[in-house]
């Protein structure tokens, strides 16, 4: 494994136990794919530092046991915005 490769896994694992961050958020501020974030978590790690590994792996738990609710979050946000915006626009035709 190259040192680059090494250094990145170490600092990610060490960046998810201390933020708590999800996978997707992480993988933007590291500059690197979901996948690439999941692999160093999951494969790489165990293998470096398995006592920061198994911290690494309750938080990844803990996201994958609330996606189910994250989702509906999501969709329930998308859908109120929307509602706005075409009362919004209603409004707007009605008084023209």
């Amino acid at each position: 494994m190259h040192d680059y490769i090494r250094e990145r896994t170490l600092k990610i694992g060490r960046y998810i136990v201390e933020t708590k961050k999800t996978v997707r958020v992480i993988a933007k501020e590291f500059g690197v794919s979901k996948s690439t974030v999941h692999k160093d978590l999951t494969e790489r790690l165990p293998e470096l530092h398995p006592e920061l590994a198994n911290e690494v792996k309750v938080v990844l738990s803990h996201h994958k046991a609330i996606r189910h609710l994250r989702g509906g979050e999501a969709t329930k946000m998308k859908y109120q915005l929307h509602s706005k915006k075409t009362s919004t626009e209603s409004e707007q035709l009605l008084t023209k």
